[in-house]
């Protein structure tokens, strides 16, 4: 079984990854407007996010409005929101499974084979929960990198990556590597004695 110091090394790292992802899916840098063509020097920035867009000005004036409807919205940007935020949750309600099966709490019970198999389940539910938000991440930069390689998209549309899905990508990476150190309190199955089992000598007597 995985010592306690693995467990609370795999929740620590769990626990600052969702802070990472709910981080990443609040700030509106998801993609920021690229400085392509002749027109290098502007006085505006456009950003967008999952929920808002927002437009930062030399000035040093940030102006933001969210999304007015829902089905205006690309496929991309509806999926990524959607998965961002079951990450989140799953993630959390995986990491109170964990809590529960760690040998440093009191939940759980004594039974020391059932609290590793506790500590197990939430290592794979925070790991399932932190692969939704990697595609959620994924399945959006990969809508970016194809509109600005995109011949008909016109030169004052295309944005490049933000610093927001990078805080994203951390926090999925480190949810997943936490969920997988959870996940090695699999408990061992008792093996089999491997030295012969002696018996009791037989009161019938032989002549």
């Amino acid at each position: 079984m995985a010592n306690s110091g693995v467990q609370m090394l795999g929740f620590a790292l769990a626990l600052l990854g969702v802070i990472g992802l709910i981080a990443g899916t609040i700030l509106p840098q998801w993609k920021m407007s690229a400085f392509v063509g002749s027109n290098i020097i502007t006085a505006v920035s456009m950003y967008e996010g999952l929920w808002m867009s927002c437009a930062y000005q030399s000035t040093g004036q940030i102006q933001c409005k969210v999304y007015d409807s829902m089905l205006q919205l690309n496929s991309a940007l509806q999926a990524s929101r959607a998965l961002m935020v079951v990450s989140i949750i799953v993630t959390l309600a995986g990491l109170g499974v964990a809590c529960m099966g760690m040998k440093c709490t009191n939940c759980g019970g004594d039974d020391k084979v059932r609290k590793s198999r506790i500590a197990m389940t939430g290592g794979i539910i925070v790991a399932v929960g932190s692969l939704c938000s990697i595609i959620a991440c994924s399945w959006y930069a990969n809508d970016i990198i194809q509109a600005f390689y995109n011949p008909f998209t016109p030169v004052n549309a295309k944005y490049e990556f933000g610093a927001a899905i990078f805080v994203a990508w951390a926090g999925a990476f480190l949810t997943v590597i936490g969920g997988i150190m959870l996940s090695a309190s699999c408990p061992k199955g008792k093996g089999t004695p491997k030295y012969p089992i002696s018996r009791p000598p037989s009161s019938k007597e032989y002549v």
